[in-house]
């Protein structure tokens, strides 16, 4: 006798950017997803994926939803979604800073919604191999937070870190604010290839390829987004600024 097949959990996915596109395929298989995303070819796109399209009370309605949209439209999605998210359904964010949006989603979701914030380390240049390995970060505590965990870490095989908002973005002012101003610093150089190019300036040059073509709505939340980011981005420049000054006097 033929067993019969487990019905997958119901999630809904709003936002079908750079982020929310690249998931799809890895959420497909664990999930019933439907997407919910404005742009005019999400019809042909879901097609593609395999998924529903659906509105976004759709979206919303079901008991996970999973909110990838940028930090500057969080604010605008979770207020249109939150008349129809269910009593007790799991929200989850994507955002790459954690404090402002699980700020945004505390107060603009009704109480007793679950909320997990997440961010994964990587995207759809970093991840085009395969993500299995790769880190993501999972911030709350409980029940839903160690739902989150798991599935990223026994599901998608994910590399899952555990971390409070504030210290997730103490570290990503660095870790990603500086490659991000480096990278983008790079793209307005507009340099041509070398022939001459050390093995250290390939690997600087490298991370154009990684993150040279990531929005400007990533760039203003990773870098406008997080609280840290002025200080840590205050003080490279400063130490850049030393650095050069002393190459100035140097050569005088």
């Amino acid at each position: 006798m033929q067993r019969r097949r487990e019905k997958r959990p119901a999630l809904g996915l709003i936002g079908a950017g750079a982020f929310g596109a690249f998931a799809v395929p890895h959420l497909r298989p664990f999930f019933d997803v439907a997407v919910h995303d404005p742009r005019p070819d999400i019809d042909r796109l879901c097609a593609g994926w395999g998924v529903a399209p659906a509105s976004l009370a759709e979206a919303a309605a079901r008991p996970v939803v999973v909110l990838a949209v940028p930090l500057g439209a969080l604010r605008a999605a979770a207020g249109a979604a939150a008349p129809h998210l269910g009593p007790g359904a799991m929200v989850v964010d994507v955002c790459s800073v954690k404090v402002k949006p699980l700020a945004i989603l505390r107060e603009e979701l009704p109480a007793g919604t679950r909320l997990v914030g997440t961010h994964p380390l990587f995207g759809p240049n970093s991840g085009r191999d395969g993500i299995a390995g790769l880190k993501t970060v999972v911030c709350g505590e409980g029940v839903a937070a160690a739902l989150v965990r798991r599935f990223c870490a026994r599901s998608l095989r994910l590399d899952v870190r555990r971390a409070t908002p504030e210290a997730h973005d103490r570290e990503m002012a660095y870790v990603q604010g500086l490659s991000h101003l480096v990278a983008g610093s790079l793209k307005a150089l507009d340099l041509p290839d070398f022939g001459l190019e050390t093995a250290a300036f390939a690997r600087l040059a490298g991370l154009l390829n990684l993150v040279g073509d990531d929005s400007a709505a990533l760039f203003d939340t990773i870098v406008g987004g997080n609280p840290f980011a002025p200080e840590a981005l205050g003080n490279f420049i400063a130490a850049a600024s030393a650095l050069a000054a002393r190459a100035g006097g140097m050569s005088g």
